[in-house]
């Protein structure tokens, strides 16, 4: 897969920046498989998405990924790195779905998550989620009990089929030695990789336009190396 191109990220950058983030993993998910239809993406499984939004980034900015989380308990903040090879291996198809207790179930997709954005707490949403990736939803059981134990099992059968689609990291607080599980947001970490190179390549772009009264079109045709030889040139 190939880096993104300047001019394509200030695009990509300049489009995302105020949409919801479910669209704007589409959004990415576009850029990194333009191959696929645009009226398909909405309903590719989540591990096909965030895959493909995992091998963009790592083409445009490497395979070391920084990330935080705030522990739940005393809201230390946990930053650590991770690189690809800690990751699963990227999946070659789409996963299989999946038949629970005699019901099947669908591998959640950017569609389902749109379904349940409005619901009111976790707990809705996944059984919200679970109702909505069933193929026939008439089957699920009417018993909250019987359906939460369902529940269960469903997630982890998609999650074993699936495991892109909610990938979940085992994290310790080093101050409280709480230990916690996050889902690890590919897409948000990408959208803020993109974010911050569009900021930096905006100030380049001033900076030179400046300097040198080019377009913003003939900065974007420099090499990177070209352009940050003529910065240099133009630092106080």
């Amino acid at each position: 897969m190939a880096a993104i191109r300047p001019e394509r990220l200030l695009s990509v950058w300049e489009q995302g920046a105020r949409r919801h983030p479910i669209d704007r993993a589409l959004l990415l998910y576009a850029l990194a498989a333009p191959e696929l239809p645009v009226d398909q993406l909405a309903d590719a499984p989540l591990g096909l998405r965030n895959a493909a939004l995992m091998a963009l980034r790592q083409a445009s900015f490497g395979r070391q990924l920084a990330a935080w989380v705030d522990c739940p308990a005393c809201g230390e903040r946990l930053e650590f790195t991770l690189d690809a090879a800690d990751l699963p291996p990227l999946p070659s198809a789409a996963p299989a779905p999946v038949e629970v207790a005699g019901i099947r179930f669908q591998p959640p997709t950017s569609r389902h998550l749109a379904q349940v954005v409005a619901a009111g707490d976790p707990e809705t949403a996944a059984r919200q989620l679970l109702r909505a990736s069933a193929v026939a939803a008439a089957d699920l059981p009417t018993d909250a009990a019987v359906l939460g134990a369902l529940l269960d099992a469903v997630e982890a059968a998609l999650d074993a089929a699936d495991p892109w689609a909610d990938l979940a990291l085992d994290l310790q607080c080093p101050a409280c030695g709480e230990a916690s599980e996050a889902s690890l947001d590919i897409a948000g970490l990408l959208w803020d990789d993109i974010d911050a190179h569009a900021r930096a390549l905006l100030d380049d772009i001033h900076t030179l336009a400046r300097a040198y009264g080019w377009t913003e079109p003939e900065i974007l045709a420099l090499s990177d190396a070209r352009r940050a030889a003529y910065l240099e040139r133009v630092a106080p």
